[in-house]
């Protein structure tokens, strides 16, 4: 259920004090603020976690979760008392601070219908539809009134039909929303799209911040998807994305790539984004990679930083469902903790976004073949009254990060424990406080001394529990 707002959850307030929620997986803790006092005298007994501010890796841009037609209709659906409540404990800086979302361009699996944004051939028919103007863009706007700061990351999940071809070699129309490829020869026209989209919807009072080329581009059988290989990619914005939003849009980064870590297992397709990199003329216009983990290991984050060390990570999307069995925290809370949220992070990703941020009891509304239907969101509304909210693990691993990580934030080097069923991650933020966010992934309580070098904690950490602090240096 919503819990009473009271906005100031993890700001600390006193120099002598840290300022921390704690979840555990039975929920007898359900980030629940507490607050504790600096040791005297020398670090405990206890294993000892040092935090080294002089060794610094990435700036962090936020944390957050995917707005789907699916999410925004969810939350129309809700007594506005009831939403603007979820919202502001949500994405309000003082409380848990969520501050990075994603959008689709046109539809997703998880829209009310397939459709872009120009079904009718000819790019002058582009036009906004009913899912942006009345649902998504409302709940962006909302957002934003609570937090102007939040960012915003858009994909395509497909091209408007009347530009696929079944492939690159016959160029056979392909009227499909599943599958197909963009036919080389409306290059510009798909650009001027992502121009129209982008515009639109400044003219609507929301700013899009990021964007990748395509979601999940070795996936052929999403609803809606369009396949496009590294090559395609390359050329598209190399010839036309790239020098378009340079012209008009020039803030608005581009990430690469956009899927798994393995590839999807073609071997053709490996390195995905370093291929691109390697074209200076195809590189100048990209930031970074982004990321989804439905396949593969999280180390193909440090290798591509490793041969790409001047781009950027991102990690865009993963979900929960039946088959990982995301509402039961006894399993999950700590699991995608540290391999979710921490494990991106501590992998060199700049930001960390998971797929939908609300969906009904019935997991839903989803779309047509080829989309999840066994798919939970961070949080699930009941359908009856949309009144009664239930987190579920990734709500909990954004809200530990995001409440004390803030944008800005710089990751900086940890150190003194180094054991299976431990993970943690260590921030200095831009008004010099520091953050930390610790997962005891172990069946028993663990007593851990914190220190900066300076100053020293000491914190009992339940068993299967996940704990973040954030003190004043």
């Amino acid at each position: 259920m919503v819990l009473s707002l009271g906005l100031t959850c993890c700001v600390p307030q006193h120099a002598d004090e840290v300022n921390m929620l704690v979840t555990t997986a039975d929920r007898s803790f359900d980030l629940t603020a507490q607050s504790l006092k600096f040791d005297e005298g020398s670090e405990t007994a206890s294993a000892v976690i040092r935090l080294d501010t002089t060794t610094r890796y990435q700036t962090m841009d936020g944390f957050g979760a995917a707005i789907t037609g699916a999410t925004a209709y969810n939350l129309s659906l809700m007594p506005d008392s009831v939403r603007r409540t979820f919202l502001e404990e949500t994405f309000s800086p003082q409380k848990y601070g969520f501050s990075y979302v994603r959008v689709a361009i046109g539809c997703s699996d998880f829209s009310l219908s397939d459709y872009t944004c120009c079904d009718q051939k000819g790019i002058e028919n582009f036009a906004l539809t009913t899912e942006e103007t009345k649902y998504v863009i409302p709940a962006l706007k909302e957002i934003l009134s609570i937090n102007p700061a939040l960012k915003i990351l858009a994909s395509p999940w497909t091209c408007p039909k009347w530009m696929k071809v079944e492939d690159l070699k016959t160029r056979k129309p392909y009227d499909s929303w599943i599958s197909g490829q963009l036919n080389p020869d409306y290059y510009q026209d798909y650009a001027t799209y992502f121009v129209k989209w982008i515009d639109a919807f400044k003219q609507a009072g929301v700013t899009i911040n990021a964007l990748t080329v395509q979601n999940e581009p070795l996936n052929r059988g999403n609803s809606a998807s369009l396949f496009m290989g590294w090559e395609e990619q390359r050329d598209f914005v190399k010839t036309a994305l790239g020098p378009a939003l340079r012209k008009h849009f020039p803030d608005v980064k581009i990430y690469a790539f956009d899927h798994n870590y393995n590839y999807d297992n073609m071997a053709d397709q490996e390195d995905y984004s370093l291929k691109i990199f390697a074209d200076a003329d195809a590189k100048q216009y990209f930031a970074g990679t982004a990321f989804h983990n439905y396949g593969g290991n999280r180390s193909e984050l440090l290798d591509v930083q490793s041969k790409a060390p001047d781009m950027e990570l991102v990690f865009t999307e993963t979900s929960i469902g039946t088959w990982n069995q995301g509402r039961d925290l006894s399993l999950a809370l700590t699991r995608d903790m540290a391999e979710v949220g921490l494990g991106t992070v501590n992998n060199g990703c700049k930001a960390v976004i998971v797929w939908n941020l609300v969906l009904d009891s019935e997991r839903g509304p989803h779309g047509g073949p080829g989309a999840c239907a066994t798919c939970f969101g961070a949080v699930d509304v009941d359908n009856r009254t949309y009144s009664e909210i239930t987190r579920n693990s990734h709500y909990y691993l954004l809200a530990h990060l995001a409440s004390v990580v803030k944008p800005g934030a710089t990751r900086i080097a940890t150190s003194g424990v180094g054991e299976d069923g431990v993970s943690y991650s260590a921030f200095e933020n831009t008004d010099g406080t520091l953050a930390f966010v610790l997962c005891n992934d172990k069946d028993e309580t663990r007593r851990f001394t914190v220190t900066d070098g300076l100053r020293s904690f000491t914190y009992e950490m339940p068993a299967k529990s996940v704990a973040s602090f954030r003190w004043k240096k």
